[in-house]
């Protein structure tokens, strides 16, 4: 299942992309609650916008772990122009169909920024 969502994305193929997910599918973002969504067509619309931005946009996952219905993988998003973006998907399948997923992703930073949790250092 994960496997023929991502070769959708990458071949940015809008019809199958979709047809990966249940008609009551949900998204969330536990770190930002805002971000969270439902259903197949806003999923397209969110992915037709992210192709428009970045052409070359290209997906891969990195590890995973997972149960029968239930997938945890490590993503990566290759956005040429931007900044790559990295985290955790928690993906639950049902019937071969993706009914729920939950992002833990960020864009990399590439320049040293301040932790988020004071007083925790990178120890250079």
């Amino acid at each position: 299942m994960v496997a023929r969502l991502i070769d959708a994305i990458n071949a940015h193929d809008l019809d199958a992309l979709t047809a990966t997910f249940a008609d009551d599918f949900t998204s969330t973002w536990p770190a930002h609650p805002a971000r969270a969504f439902s259903g197949p067509q806003q999923v397209r619309r969110n992915w037709e916008g992210v192709f428009r931005q970045f052409p070359d946009i290209h997906v891969s996952v990195t590890g995973t772990a997972g149960t029968a219905d239930e997938f945890w993988g490590e993503f990566h998003y290759v956005r040429p122009g931007a900044a790559d973006m990295r985290g955790v998907i928690v993906i639950k399948v049902r019937a071969d169909e993706i009914v729920q997923s939950r992002f833990y992703m960020e864009e990399v930073e590439e320049t040293a920024v301040a932790h988020p949790m004071p007083g925790v250092t990178a120890g250079n």
